[in-house]
């Protein structure tokens, strides 16, 4: 194939991801046909379906491609803190740039549509988990290893701990929207001083002075 043709073959998909992602965010899986799919992406139909095999496979794709580049720009933003980083310093700018990015409404869109197919797509929830929290958790034990190192942390277990952490910064404010709706979604100033006290808390109980 030549790069022209490449470069056709990749617009094209791109159009077809743009598109699903529109209808699944707005209609919803049962509500969105491919037929819907391909006139809003201007392709056929058989074109759809020589890029994804079926609606369900277009739909994961899009799913997990949505969470993993929300996670790829998280961990662009906030870089592994060099040793001498203050904990404090970093925890508030990995939880101010996670709130930021996690309280878009797309992605909450996404998070309540993920929970209305849990039944229909189990792995769904999965690989959004893995994709989402999960890597964030991950990240973090992974940190706070060092940090309880350097003896800027006490900790049995920095996994747990870093669970403790992430749902201490995001439990509250995604269980609102999700409850509420998108018209909750907190302000970015709101937001900074909910993830200051996230902070505040979590050092106040795993920090060396604790």
């Amino acid at each position: 194939m030549s790069n022209g043709a490449k470069t056709r073959v990749e617009r094209t998909r791109k159009c077809i991801l743009a598109a699903a992602t529109e209808l699944f965010l707005k209609q919803g899986y049962l509500g969105t046909n491919m037929d819907e799919i391909a006139a809003l992406a201007e392709v056929s139909k058989q074109t759809v379906y020589a890029h994804f095999q079926n609606k369900e496979t277009l739909f994961l794709e899009i799913a997990g491609g949505m969470t993993g580049r929300a996670g790829d720009e998280h961990q662009e933003q906030v870089a592994d803190p060099a040793d001498t980083v203050p904990l404090a310093q970093f925890l508030l700018e990995f939880a101010d740039v996670q709130l930021t990015l996690v309280m878009t409404p797309r992605l909450l869109q996404l998070r309540r549509l993920a929970i209305a197919e849990a039944e229909r797509f189990p792995e769904l929830g999965k690989l959004l988990y893995q994709r989402g929290p999960m890597r964030s958790i991950n990240r973090l034990a992974n940190l706070f290893q060092r940090y309880r190192a350097l003896g800027q942390l006490r900790m049995a277990d920095p996994l747990a701990a870093a669970a403790f952490f992430n749902w201490l910064v995001m439990g509250g404010p995604v269980n609102d929207v999700m409850l509420l709706g998108i018209e909750a979604i907190p302000k970015p100033e709101v937001l900074r001083a909910h993830a200051k006290e996230a902070v505040r808390i979590f050092l106040a109980a795993y920090g060396s002075d604790a």
